[in-house]
């Protein structure tokens, strides 16, 4: 029998980039006075979003086996952290998310995610930027913050907040497999994002896109008025989104009846409904602070810094070979 392939995947030089990138990363946090964290890779609460899977584990406790589900982001208990006083953290982790898989996805992934108590979505983008360029060598790339509206209009003539959802769904019938998709208003939209609009952003600049609609606002704040927005932010470098944006809800009512929101599509797309995290709502309640945060993935950064189209480029042993 053929011996396996024991060799890792990554080159040296991926690998001394990755170990350069983190040693970065956390001179850049030292020096903001950001304080690193851990938290726990598994809860016994898992996430109820519908266009995510957790990974499900056991544990063999004292009481017998209880279901465990491994992160798919540090987010819930980081903000446990805050709301125990802890100040501004960072936290560079494993996280976990079933069935992706290809060029730019893989089910184990390095996220960075960070949170600054007291500070708006204009600082956070700002020390995104910061890092960002950084982490690349690249001081005197620019940035453009567009708006969420904005881009649809200028570039598909849609308007994603007034439009009906018929033109959403006639417009992507020119992707290839669309005429077989069944999707809500957010599914199509997300789907024109992805296929028509992504790969031309963050080219030779930083693109951040803000104020989505309030369907897709996820554990973000919504800013009331005419037409309300919700008040979050994707980065996009060189066709990739690479982080994802907040300003946190702080409202324990409203998270807990969004969750039950996702758990009823959950139901009706017959996907696992794990139990809501309620230590992460019990933070909530007792008062999480005026606070902005971001997740963003260190191994697209990785891809771009390196010039490589593959995500097995830059990891040591991807899961076919771990």
């Amino acid at each position: 029998m053929q011996p396996p392939d024991w060799r890792p995947q990554a080159d040296r030089a991926a690998l001394q980039a990755r170990a350069g990138l983190y040693a970065g990363l956390r001179r850049f946090f030292a020096d903001a006075r950001v304080m690193e964290v851990e938290t726990p890779l598994a809860s016994r609460a898992g996430l109820s979003d519908p266009a995510l899977e957790s990974w499900r584990t056991t544990w063999s406790a004292p009481a017998g086996v209880e279901p465990l589900w491994l992160q798919t982001s540090p987010e819930f208990p980081m903000k446990r952290l805050l709301a125990a006083g802890s100040g501004p953290i960072y936290q560079i982790c494993k996280v976990f998310r079933d069935g992706e898989r290809g060029r730019r996805h893989h089910p184990e992934f390095s996220l960075l995610e960070w949170y600054r108590p007291g500070w708006g979505l204009e600082q956070l983008m700002a020390e995104v930027a910061d890092l960002v360029r950084l982490a690349l060598g690249q001081p005197e790339r620019p940035v453009e913050i567009l708006a969420y509206r904005d881009l649809f209009l200028s570039h598909l003539g849609l308007d994603p907040f007034q439009d009906p959802t018929a033109k959403f769904r006639a417009r992507a019938q020119a992707i290839a497999g669309a005429e077989d998709l069944d999707l809500d208003r957010d599914g199509w939209l997300d789907l024109l994002l992805t296929h028509c609009l992504e790969a031309d952003l963050g080219r030779g600049r930083l693109t951040f896109i803000r104020d989505y609609p309030p369907s897709q606002a996820a554990l973000a704040r919504i800013r009331p008025g005419p037409e309300p927005v919700a008040e979050r932010f994707e980065l996009y470098l060189e066709g990739m989104e690479l982080a994802n944006g907040f300003l946190e809800l702080t409202d324990a009512g409203e998270q807990r009846r969004r969750f039950e929101q996702d758990q009823v599509q959950r139901r009706d797309l017959g996907l696992a409904v794990p139990p809501l995290d309620e230590c992460f709502l019990a933070a909530l309640a007792a008062g999480l602070p005026e606070s902005s945060g971001v997740a963003l993935g260190l191994d697209r950064l990785l891809m771009v810094k390196m010039g490589a189209s593959h995500i097995d480029q830059v990891l040591a042993f991807p899961i076919e070979r771990a």
